[in-house]
């Protein structure tokens, strides 16, 4: 009535019938055309065609009605629409509202194109139509616009609706908002591209190692460390030396979940043989399974995060101001070695004759003849200060520093003995043949003793190559392990050791060499005796024909742990 006042909720509900009003007649419209095909089918009309909607309008009529078909469109969470082939809304439902902020009766009669926004490319637009226009869907996404001028990101499908005498007469749309997906799907990508270029810009070595020890994820360092090792897998190099170094430890920590934190590892650098050390940090992670069997039943893949910073520069450094400290004691070691030379010299030399007198003067008081009264007792003086003077020479000895033994590893220790001849391999102008083995069992002994015991041995060598008629002058050193024993070959280019000496060269005060005014014959000796303090041998190759190849072969650690079982 004129003059009266609508009441709202009686708006909305005459809204409302006109909708459904609208919506039941396209749905009407659309099954009185399904009859009208049936009654008078097109020529050439396949059967199956014909039988297949024939049977689809029984289901309809017996079993779905078609009210019910309208219903779960329209309550379907999916924006849908249908237009006619200029793009003219014919109907939306209830989500296509929510979606979009127009009613249906804002949309209805009007263009699809009123969602469009100008940001998105015309040539969209004409691939969309391109194929719709071969009679084929298109799926894509658009930048559309709301009523209240908010962009979205609509994920649209378009289908054809094609009668059965092939022509195209509706266009069937269904589009959803993204524009959350697509946020988190940019944020994942941007946490991804980020997280990629820190790790590949990290100075540090960063691989992900699957469990079957399999590189899946590397950085740049990584592929620089690949090719300094001439494509050898840096990733099993590393993983040796862990688990040398860290043995069962490795996988207990594995097994608990947890990880390892700066690590010190080192393996030999294909290129030049030098040592390259690592801090390695690790630990394992899990991944669910991604397929859609493990949904319910989550299967996990376990991968090892293995993080190694490269401290070669830093170790060398430390190694550098070792070795001078080694060189300052080695020098002081062998001042002290040639006292004790010396003295033992002196001491030896001084007990024959000491020995002679005390002979002389037992066999004079033994005959007690006449008058010898007076050269008995010059004798027993002569002795008695050759006593006293003997016991001032070993009391003048050196005394020997005790020290406690501890794991050597021998590669170590001979990278230092060579360091500490460095000087004098380069003024003899001696080329040094280095050959270590990557990973040597740990050696219990005296590091000290030890050291110079090789020390002797490289300084003999260098002795043997220091004459002039030495013209090749090449010092070998290889490092290996055979049955449980730590072999150390020494090899030179001098002129050899002749088999009728290669047991007296062991003997104290013997010496072959030229220079032997300036040596009593105590080098190899000291040798033999330090390497039998450590359950060792030395041989000397009789087979070698390049010069002088000596053999030290002393027990491992697992040698030691079968032998003491066994005690």
């Amino acid at each position: 009535m004129r003059g009266c006042k609508e009441v709202p909720e009686t708006r909305q509900e005459g809204r409302r019938l006109v909708h459904s009003q609208s919506n039941h007649a396209v749905w009407q419209g659309l099954s009185e055309a399904l009859e009208a095909f049936l009654d008078a089918p097109p020529e050439g009309t396949p059967a199956t065609v014909i039988d297949a909607v024939s049977q689809a309008m029984r289901v309809g009529a017996g079993l779905l009605a078609p009210r019910l078909f309208f219903e779960a469109v329209e309550q379907s969470p999916l924006a849908i629409s249908i237009t006619d082939l200029e793009a003219t809304i014919l109907y939306a439902n209830a989500a296509f509202a929510g979606v979009t902020g127009y009613a249906t009766s804002e949309v209805v009669g009007r263009n699809q194109s009123l969602l469009s926004d100008e940001t998105t490319p015309t040539y969209v637009y004409q691939a969309l139509w391109g194929m719709l226009r071969e009679r084929r869907p298109w799926n894509g996404r658009l930048l559309n616009r709301r009523k209240d001028g908010a962009r979205y990101l609509a994920d649209l499908t378009i289908v054809p609706v094609v009668t059965a005498g092939d022509q195209v007469t509706h266009y069937l749309a269904m589009h959803r908002d993204v524009t959350q997906l697509h946020r988190l799907e940019q944020q994942v990508s941007n946490q991804k591209a980020l997280i990629e270029s820190v790790v590949d810009a990290a100075p540090m070595v960063i691989v992900v190692l699957d469990a079957e020890e399999r590189v899946v994820l590397d950085n740049q360092a990584y592929k620089k460390l690949m090719g300094d090792m001439r494509g050898r897998e840096p990733a099993t190099a590393l993983l040796g030396a862990l688990k040398a170094s860290m043995g069962e430890a490795l996988e207990q920590v594995r097994h608990r979940g947890q990880g390892f934190s700066e690590q010190i590892v080192s393996f030999h650098s294909a290129v030049d043989g030098e040592p390259r050390w690592f801090s390695c940090s690790g630990t394992w992670i899990q991944e669910r399974e991604l397929s859609a069997d493990g949904f319910f039943e989550p299967r996990r893949h376990e991968y090892l995060l293995l993080i190694a910073a490269e401290i070669t520069a830093l170790k060398r450094r430390q190694q550098e101001m070792r070795i001078n400290a080694l060189r300052a004691l080695a020098a002081e070691e062998e001042l002290t070695a040639g006292m004790r030379e010396v003295l033992s010299g002196a001491i030896f030399q001084m007990q024959g004759p000491l020995n002679v007198i005390a002979a002389a003067a037992d066999m004079l008081r033994r005959r007690s003849l006449a008058g010898t009264e007076p050269v008995r007792g010059v004798l027993g003086q002569a002795l008695e200060a050759g006593m006293q003077a003997l016991a001032t020479l070993k009391a003048s000895m050196p005394a020997d520093i005790d020290e406690p033994r501890m794991p050597i590893n021998l590669n170590e220790l001979m990278r230092e003995v060579l360091g500490i001849s460095t000087d004098r391999l380069l003024k003899d102008g001696v080329v040094v043949d280095w050959r270590p083995t990557a990973v040597l069992p740990a050696v219990i002994g005296q590091e000290r003793r030890l050291r110079c015991l090789f020390k002797q041995l490289v300084d003999n060598a260098l002795d043997a190559m220091s004459g002039r008629g030495c013209l090749r002058r090449e010092l070998g050193i290889a490092t290996s392990t055979d049955a449980d024993l730590v072999q150390i070959t020494i090899t030179d280019t001098g002129p050899g050791i002749p088999e009728t000496l290669r047991r007296k060269v062991f003997e104290p005060f013997f010496t072959a060499k030229a220079t032997a005014g300036r040596h009593v014959g105590m080098g190899l000796a000291m040798a033999q005796e330090l390497a039998n303090q450590h359950a060792g041998t030395i041989e000397i190759d009789a087979e070698y024909q390049e010069g002088c190849c000596i053999h030290v072969r002393l027990p491992g650690t697992r040698t030691r742990r079968d032998n003491h079982r066994r005690s």
